[in-house]
């Protein structure tokens, strides 16, 4: 089983070589997650109150279309930046750093051929995630835990399939939804000294965090191959995966 100490073990020693190339690539996978704190209703509110019923009428169109814009805008940007972000993370976690990836494998999820399955997966996903928690709260947080290794799955394999890239990730996470849990909240220390430090420093936490998921996934997926969950062949694996630092079931 692994452990937390592990997998940050790990992270660390990759960041110590390449922190500032996993630093953009940090910066550019929240913009393209949307990682960014929500601002408050009421502030709107009383803005919407304050305006007569044609300005309010305006403002309210263009909100909607800032919205709207955000939303294509993470379906058919980001999620191709989030893929090719998760295949940088576990090519530079394969490499120790020592030859990290560049940063133009942020484009990878971009080529022709891998656009639109990566579109329909991440899509699809979305669509899973959204109707979980229409249905209660708590099913939907664990269904998205479920789902959480779909694209780094797709940063191996794009064209995977998406029904194939859900039931993939929900059998690699089959009993360490809760683990996953608890190693994503010992991050919450992290940033709140960065925020202490006048909230610069929450920026300097999400590579860290990034790089010690993908040191999970070569983990889940290394587990995966043995159980006979999936092969190499299908995850399209050309680099030999470590295998020390967990134990089996």
């Amino acid at each position: 089983m692994w452990t937390r100490e592990y997998l940050k073990t790990r992270a660390k020693k990759v960041l110590k070589v390449s922190y500032w190339k996993a630093f953009v690539v940090s910066l550019i996978l929240g913009i393209a997650i949307g990682d960014r704190g929500g601002g408050s209703g009421r502030g709107f509110n009383n803005l919407m109150e304050s305006l007569s019923p044609e300005e309010a009428f305006i403002l309210s169109l263009i909100v909607i279309f800032l919205v709207l814009l955000g939303i294509a805008f993470r379906i058919f940007v980001g999620y191709h930046l989030e893929v090719g972000g998760r295949r940088f993370f576990v090519q530079n976690a394969q490499l120790e750093g020592v030859a990290s990836e560049e940063l133009s494998v942020l484009g990878y999820a971009f080529d022709k051929e891998r656009y639109m399955d990566v579109l329909k997966a991440m899509l699809y996903r979305g669509v899973m995630n959204f109707l979980w928690y229409l249905l209660f709260i708590i099913p939907g947080i664990v269904k998205n835990y479920a789902y959480m290794m779909v694209p780094y799955i797709l940063a191996d394999n794009p064209n995977i399939g998406y029904k194939r890239a859900l039931e993939l990730s929900e059998k690699m996470t089959y009993g360490h939804k809760f683990n996953i849990f608890v190693l994503r909240l010992s991050f919450i220390g992290w940033y709140l000294l960065g925020v202490l430090a006048c909230c610069i420093g929450v920026i300097f936490v999400p590579p860290y965090e990034h790089a010690t998921m993908a040191e999970l996934y070569l983990v889940l997926r290394q587990q995966a191959i043995e159980k006979n969950l999936c092969t190499s062949e299908e995850l399209m694996l050309d680099l030999v995966l470590p295998d020390d630092g967990f134990r089996e079931f």
